[in-house]
């Protein structure tokens, strides 16, 4: 049963927009009384935030799917849709964030850090905003965008001060055990360690947290056994601690021969670029399991060396806990000092860059080849979310969108790129619209009534009192002279049952 995971691999979604409303006010008297469709409501975002009781990606390993609610439509008189909800989803202290290329996206450092990884849809305007002079009944709303989503990867990176490494069963757990309240699986077989502890450390006023990982052995950095999926898990730490078994009973193993085997697998691991190498970070070498007489003679025998090399050794008995009380000082003294060398945490300040509106009007019209000839693709924001809101079953919506394209200047950059009537035009990518352009880019909505006015409201041809009048005293006189000639036709017998004259005939025969 998996109790731990520290990469997933998300699939988010974000709310749809809603769509916009196309209403008239009608009321007695007064059956066309101007545009009153409300606007869609904006899609709910699906938000990443560092989570202090969550320590583990375990929710999202069983349920990798996310998606956050849709923006409710608009309604008539007025009324605009309901905001979708937000997904908001805990994550671990030290998450980063990756697209599935491995380029970090983000890193959530810090209780409430957050990230939007997928925006929810704009809603659709009503046709009440989009009324103008020009246009003053729209018959049509836009469309709500589609919300963002995709797939994203979330790789836990334990935040400690320092780390603990060295080969399975060298002592890591049982040291964390007796320096911290942590209490990891203790056992004498390799592998003990499935997962990374925790433990919190105070060495006079330094407070510091240290993490024990799964342990290292020749290969790791090839892909065998646990440790180098979990050295992730040590990148942020200021300091390393390297634990050697000086009881082991394994052919071929003594501290010296395992100290150049952790060194050359810390050589190997990659990090991140701009953060200091793992083999170059302060290191600390203990000496364990020194209450076996065997073993305490081995560590002082190759202290000597170990010190030669420029490092810090410490012979320690987690059993007796022996040597642990300065063990745990020379940790924090460098803890103390990465925390000076770094400076005063400052909190992140948010930064705001508007774009530029050059860039958000900017489009790109191309001339490419398929293999039904030629055609010109446009590509921009403002064209395809255009396109995205445009209701094509409308007519008037159509004539909207080619307006406002026209005004952005699509039309000139077509016929720049040599477009002629009747080309081929793509709006957006692979998934984009195509439709043959005309030159005037004229709708066929024109041809109902001119764009920017209304038949409904704009006609003069609405009949008078007097003529509805004259037209009620025409139908009832054709009504009364249709009776009297009814009438007429009944008394001069030409209206006959036409049981009767089936009865007559057959008597005849």
């Amino acid at each position: 049963m998996v109790t731990f995971v520290d990469r997933v691999t998300l699939h988010v979604a974000a709310g749809n927009g809603g769509h916009g409303c196309a209403s008239v006010h009608r009321e007695k008297f007064k059956p066309l009384g101007g545009p009153d469709g409300g606007n869609g409501g904006k899609g709910g975002d699906v938000t990443l935030v560092v989570d202090p009781q969550t320590t583990t990606l375990l929710d999202y390993h069983r349920s990798p799917h996310r998606k956050a609610t849709n923006g409710k439509p608009g309604e008539g008189d007025h009324r605009n849709g309901a905001n979708g909800n937000d997904m908001v989803l805990g994550v671990p202290d030290g998450t980063m964030v990756k697209d599935t290329d491995g380029r970090v996206i983000a890193d959530l450092v810090g209780n409430g850090a957050t990230y939007v990884v997928a925006e929810g849809g704009r809603g659709g305007l009503g046709n009440a905003s989009l009324a103008s002079a020009r246009r003053k009944a729209p018959g049509f709303a836009l469309l709500g965008e589609p919300g963002g989503g995709g797939d994203v990867v979330l790789e836990l990176k334990t935040v400690a001060d320092v780390g603990l490494i060295g080969f399975p069963s060298a002592g890591k757990s049982s040291l964390i055990a007796a320096i911290s309240a942590a209490r990891p699986k203790i056992a004498d077989y390799p592998f003990t360690t499935l997962v990374p502890n925790l433990g919190v450390i105070e060495a006079g006023d330094v407070r510091y947290t240290v993490a024990d990982v799964p342990g290292l052995i020749p290969g790791a950095s090839e892909g065998k056994g646990l440790g180098l999926e979990f050295l992730r898990h040590v990148e942020r730490c200021a300091a390393l601690v390297q634990v050697l078994d000086c009881a082991t009973l394994e052919p071929g193993r003594d501290p010296l021969t395992d100290l150049d085997v952790i060194e050359a697998e810390l050589d190997a691991y990659p990090v991140e670029p701009g953060t200091l190498p793992l083999k170059e970070r302060p290191r600390l070498v203990v000496l364990n399991k020194v209450d076996v007489p065997e073993a305490r003679e081995l560590a002082e025998m190759v202290k000597p060396d170990l010190e030669a090399r420029g490092l810090k050794v410490f012979i320690v008995s987690t059993i007796a806990h022996e040597g642990l009380r300065q063990l745990t000082f020379a940790m924090g003294d460098l803890v103390a000092q990465a925390r000076a060398d770094a400076g005063p945490v400052e909190a992140p300040r948010v930064i705001i860059r508007p774009v530029p509106v050059a860039e958000k009007d900017a489009f790109d019209v191309t001339r490419e080849n398929s293999a039904d000839g030629p055609f010109f693709r446009v590509r921009g924001s403002k064209p395809e979310r255009w396109v995205r809101q445009t209701d094509f079953a409308n007519d008037e919506a159509v004539g909207y969108l080619a307006d406002r394209l026209a005004r952005l200047g699509v039309e000139d950059a077509l016929a720049s790129a040599g477009a002629v009537a009747g080309a081929t035009v793509v709006i957006g990518g692979d998934d984009g619209v195509i439709f043959d352009w005309e030159p005037t880019m004229i709708a066929a909505a024109s041809a109902a009534s001119p764009r920017g006015t209304d038949i409904r409201i704009s006609g003069t041809d609405r009949p008078t009192r007097s003529i509805k009048r004259e037209e009620y005293e025409m139908a009832r006189t054709a009504k009364q002279d249709a009776r009297e000639e009814l009438a007429e036709e009944r008394r001069a017998g030409h209206w006959v049952d036409p049981a009767q004259l089936e009865d007559a005939s057959e008597k005849d025969a």
